[in-house]
């Protein structure tokens, strides 16, 4: 009986989000058909209210004490973690998936989006103590990785040949859908 009501509850639950990274193969009307990084071509169903952002390359100098950033980490050689990549978040974004969890871009890794405490500059790159609800973090970000920012974006950026990253979930009819898609301006590959 446990049993089957832990299968009922797990069955009753949302689906959960997932992430195809790729270029896109085309876009028609509201299917837009990805080319995955591993191969895979994905047709998702743009939702009416989907969201799309540019992602544009920035300095690492242009993280400050206060901004509000999300982070790749894998864990370094001295169990300090080290960035494969931070996107910084314009205000208006503050707040959007605060926290650490495990990420899928490499083996280990986890994403960590929170409020840098303290930037400081060493030899081999800038450490950032970042600071989110249940904890902090520190983290060490390399001179070779990516730092990207969010920049206003629209349907018309959706082209073939364009770098995203969207955020995807079956719909209950079976269809996979998204509702925000981050893509690379200028030639910019999605880091996370």
């Amino acid at each position: 009986m446990v049993a089957a009501s832990t299968l009922y509850a797990l069955a009753q639950q949302p689906p959960t989000p997932t992430r195809v990274r790729g270029t896109i193969e085309g876009v028609d009307g509201d299917t837009l058909a990805v080319k995955s990084r591993s191969g895979e071509e994905v047709k998702l169903h743009m939702t009416n209210n989907v969201v799309v952002l540019g992602l544009t390359k920035v300095a690492l100098s242009d993280i400050k004490v206060g901004s509000f950033i999300g982070t790749t980490t894998v864990p370094g050689p001295d169990g300090v973690p080290k960035a494969v990549e931070v996107h910084v978040f314009p205000e208006s974004m503050r707040g959007t998936g605060e926290g650490s969890r495990p990420w899928d871009l490499k083996p280990n890794s986890s994403m960590t989006n929170a409020t840098v405490a303290q930037s400081v500059v060493g030899n081999d790159g800038h450490t950032l103590l970042v600071k989110y609800k249940d904890g902090e973090k520190k983290v060490v970000v390399p001179p070779e990785a990516p730092v990207v920012t969010y920049v206003p974006g629209d349907k018309s950026d959706l082209k073939a040949g364009a770098k995203v990253i969207a955020f995807m979930k079956k719909g209950p009819d079976g269809t996979i859908e998204t509702d925000r898609v981050s893509v690379g301006r200028d030639g910019l590959t999605p880091p996370m």
